[in-house]
């Protein structure tokens, strides 16, 4: 008996016209598309007349439905892997749907596609050579254990947050980090309203406190590095909100 595939299919964070050529294709040919919310995904498959059947897979019920479609998919059944934007995984399902189907010998292919912390790295002007992504920081346990020791790692940091909680998390980057540390936040990546402002973190936190942010976002800082090195550089806080 032939097992089937499954097939994890980024989608646009933004820009419909960011969706590929093979995603299109994959999510036509499948039996059946896994998404987030079916709703949102609905208007993508529309927009590329995709008529596969969808069901529902999302963070609150894929510890019970990721062995049985993994099953499903070991019988011969090819199923994709979409959320409501980017690579299903990064801060979204489908690490559990992947270790179940690696767990009983199926196939995983992962298509390259959008993300919106990469595009929000390479912009930013800041070091992209090394970096960790952290998605989002811990609401509340963990999380000044966290940015401890973040604010030592020499990599470029990468985190994650909602326009709601920008300025809490900027004024704990401020403590933690130092107002002087280079940063950028980056809002609404290959939107409509793009924008990427690169400055100092107390900078950011000042600006941010008087105009506050509308749409996702992503926030890049400067790994720790000497002050000698750090005195050299100049940055300005430049916004198009």
């Amino acid at each position: 008996m032939n097992t089937g595939t499954l097939y994890i299919v980024p989608t646009p964070v933004g820009n419909l016209e960011d969706m590929t050529l093979r995603a299109v294709r994959i999510l036509k040919e499948v039996d059946l598309i896994l998404a987030e919310d079916t709703r949102n995904s609905g208007v993508l498959l529309k927009h590329y007349e995709i008529s596969t059947p969808m069901r529902s897979h999302h963070k609150f019920n894929e510890h019970e439905t990721a062995p049985s479609i993994a099953k499903r998919i070991k019988e011969g059944e090819n199923i994709a892997l979409i959320t409501d934007a980017g690579t299903p995984g990064i801060s979204d399902p489908g690490f559990l749907l992947a270790r179940e189907c690696h767990r009983l010998g199926v196939k995983v292919v992962c298509l390259p596609g959008p993300t919106a912390f990469v595009p929000a790295l390479v912009a930013s002007g800041l070091p992209c050579d090394r970096f960790v992504f952290e998605g989002f920081l811990p609401p509340k346990k963990g999380r000044a254990t966290r940015l401890t020791e973040l604010s030592a790692d020499p990599r470029t940091i990468i985190i994650y947050e909602s326009p709601k909680k920008l300025i809490r998390t900027l004024k704990d980057l401020v403590s933690f980090f130092g107002e002087e540390r280079p940063a950028a936040v980056c809002r609404e990546i290959s939107k409509i309203h793009e924008s990427i402002n690169l400055s100092t973190l107390g900078l950011l936190y000042e600006y941010y406190s008087a105009n506050q942010p509308k749409g996702e976002i992503v926030i890049i800082i400067e790994g720790k590095e000497s002050e000698k090195v750090r005195k050299n550089k100049e940055y300005q806080l430049f916004d198009k909100i």
